[in-house]
């Protein structure tokens, strides 16, 4: 049987057989789809204990840790180490091979050394200087988005500013042309969806993304330019640090990761700071405390709901549970956010607090390298729209909206607002 043919085979029966396991899964926090009810579930497990023995929507058992100490541990632990396996984890191993090589050969799956070979290659672009110099670029984008929605009465906050602005900053960074960021968006998102995905979709996208992803570099070791994929070609083809696959991988890792958290960021903070007409009317009265709002924006409602997994290569304690080798851990980052033995009143938004160690962009040597601009979209993004939109507030009841199944992301579907 072609390869192709036998990782083909029998889709719909996996589809039924993983959208069964969900069902059993009952309260698990990745398929709930109301906010409020996500993080209850997320605080009943805390409450029962720091680290959970669980069966992933791949049916594959894991340990999801939900205290903070405890994911912090997680989090920066030699002993736990990424994988490429990780996607093949997530996608339930509905990726042929080559294709998991492709897309998941990148740093966020590597480690030392070639998890800081790879970093370093990329860590220039992302630096704190680099990052601001591109504020004026970030505003013009922010204003032009937010004039396009002021003929408007209403309008769908996440398709309308949440998504295009990192979409366009990251796509201009990296020199992605404009005519193919829609359709990107999609692959990705059903890519990171992962095993909740509906088979067929999930490896169209994940097809479709590599061969775009090819077609890209091709365009770029043609016609180089001064942006960084252009730069990354020129790494992997003059000086060989970079194999095929790590290039299209640092490609499809840097455009994805670069704006999928910061639309979560945006959103999911106006959302919050809708639903909270206390804390807004103050960062409204008071807009200095706009850089302590976002980082309380993402320990309240994070981008992320776990961390990438990690697997263990030796018998690990934490929080006094033992987890045997060759197991996957799952950093709970919503979970750890709200854990009371380490951030008072946990469940309250409140953006005067100025001690806030969240861990939504991670911890330890897989920190988030685009935490600076994802801080830097998030002040600018929040802050000129409710400087333009005075009387901002949402177009529906809050319980109505609802979240995307996933085990990665914390994503609203979309956030109808009033705007005047």
């Amino acid at each position: 049987m072609p390869i192709a043919i036998k990782y083909a085979a029998d889709i719909d029966a996996l589809y039924k057989e993983t959208q069964a396991m969900t069902k059993t899964l009952g309260q698990a926090p990745f398929t709930i789809v109301d906010g409020p009810r996500r993080h209850a579930r997320y605080a009943e497990l805390a409450a029962d204990a720091p680290v959970h023995h669980i069966v992933l929507p791949t049916g594959q058992p894991a340990w999801l840790i939900t205290g903070y100490d405890e994911a912090r541990q997680a989090l920066h632990d030699p002993r736990l180490v990424k994988s490429e396996a990780g996607l093949a984890t997530l996608s339930r191993d509905r990726l042929m091979p080559e294709t998991v090589a492709t897309l998941g050969s990148h740093m966020l799956n590597r480690n030392p050394p070639d998890h800081t070979r790879l970093r370093r290659l990329v860590s220039s672009a992302f630096t704190r200087h680099r990052i601001e110099q591109l504020a004026p670029r970030i505003q013009q984008i922010t204003d032009e988005l937010l004039d396009a929605m002021a003929t408007a009465a209403q309008a769908d906050l996440i398709t309308s500013f949440a998504l295009p602005l990192p979409v366009t900053v990251i796509c201009e960074l990296l020199g992605v042309p404009a005519d193919r960021r829609v359709e990107f968006h999609d692959w990705s998102t059903t890519v990171v969806t992962g095993a909740l995905a509906e088979p067929n979709a999930y490896i169209s996208a994940a097809t479709a993304m590599v061969r775009y992803l090819r077609e890209l570099l091709e365009v770029k070791r043609g016609v180089p330019s001064d942006d960084l994929l252009s730069a990354l070609v020129a790494v992997r083809d003059g000086q060989d640090r970079l194999s095929e696959d790590e290039l299209t991988s640092m490609a499809f890792l840097i455009l994805v990761a670069g704006y999928e958290t910061t639309v979560n960021l945006i959103g999911n903070g106006v959302h919050a700071l809708l639903t909270h007409p206390e804390q807004l009317a103050l960062l409204r009265a008071q807009p200095d405390r706009l850089p302590d709002a976002v980082e309380e924006l993402l320990r309240f409602d994070g981008p992320l709901q776990v961390a990438t997994f990690r697997f263990t290569t030796e018998p690990v304690d934490i929080g006094g549970v033992t987890i045997p080798a060759g197991e996957i851990v799952v950093p709970g980052l919503l979970a750890a956010n709200r854990d009371p033995a380490c951030i008072a009143r946990p469940d309250a938004l409140d953006i005067t607090r100025s001690d806030n160690p969240h861990l939504a962009f991670g911890h330890g040597i897989h920190h988030c390298l685009g935490a600076a601009l994802a801080r830097l979209e998030g002040r600018i993004a929040l802050g000129t729209l409710l400087a333009r939109f005075p009387r901002l507030r949402l177009a529906v009841p809050a319980e109505q909206l609802t979240r995307r199944p996933s085990v990665l992301m914390n994503s609203l579907d979309e956030l109808p607002v009033i705007l005047r």
